[in-house]
């Protein structure tokens, strides 16, 4: 039986890669999306070209009845959940003296609550086959801390604390649950670096280059696979900070 995989923020950058790599290797994707509709219509129409289907699904992850009808629809449609790729997140580039209390709970909200919410509503179902896997995007700066990103990173590291809570916790459930830590990696989110900075990046990767969007996916489908890896903070850098 196909396995059964919900990947927040799933239509664009890292999350289309995750869709996109689940879908090729016939998971039964359902692809949540916030506000990328077209994004998300279009990665379904491509894979379709190939053979291949997936559900979009719109909803806010940060906001709790869009986080328990995703999981219920993904329930009550193939009565499973076999994974889930807690990806879905946002940033916020500012020193934190001129940050307001209301950007640092919006933060916290979309990038860390949405997994602590998203993970509970599917862990029940898992808990109840006794199997199951979870794959958060966390990322190196919630490892290394970032200057100007200091919320952002408080959520990232707070992800890769629950992370290796909830295997503590579940894993007597045969439940699977690991961060993936991207470094720095060619999406919308880093468009806004100069040809300077990026090259200043690239003298300190010993790889030489920023990752791709697929490098994430590829180690979500090694982690599927890998029965006997949990609670691990799996760094995806090309080498950068070792």
């Amino acid at each position: 039986m196909e396995k059964v995989a919900i990947v927040t923020g799933g239509a664009r950058g890292i999350g289309k890669a995750i869709s996109e790599k689940l879908a090729r290797n016939h998971y039964k994707v359902i692809l949540n999306y916030n506000k990328s509709t077209k994004a998300a219509q279009n990665v379904q129409n491509e894979l379709e070209k190939e053979g291949f289907y997936i559900d979009i699904i719109q909803g806010d992850v940060s906001k709790s009845e869009d986080v328990k009808r995703i999981v219920e629809y993904a329930y009550e449609k193939y009565k499973k959940i076999d994974l889930l790729v807690n990806n879905a997140g946002i940033d916020l580039y500012k020193m934190i003296i001129d940050t307001s209390e209301e950007e640092f709970d919006h933060i916290i909200t979309n990038n860390l609550k949405s997994v602590f919410m998203m993970s509970k509503e599917v862990l029940k179902y898992m808990v109840d086959r006794k199997e199951g896997n979870i794959i958060n995007i966390s990322s190196i700066f919630g490892e290394e801390g970032a200057s100007c990103e200091s919320i952002y990173a408080a959520s990232k590291a707070g992800i890769d604390a629950l992370t290796k809570s909830l295997a503590k916790e579940y894993g007597f459930s045969n439940i699977r649950i690991n961060s993936i830590s991207p470094g720095l990696i060619d999406t919308d989110m880093n468009k806004d670096f100069s040809i300077d900075e990026l090259k200043s990046i690239y003298e300190n990767i010993p790889l030489a280059r920023i990752g791709k969007t697929e490098d994430i996916a590829d180690v979500v489908l090694m982690l599927e696979q890998s029965k006997y890896i949990t609670g691990q903070v799996i760094r995806v850098n090309g080498g950068w900070l070792i």
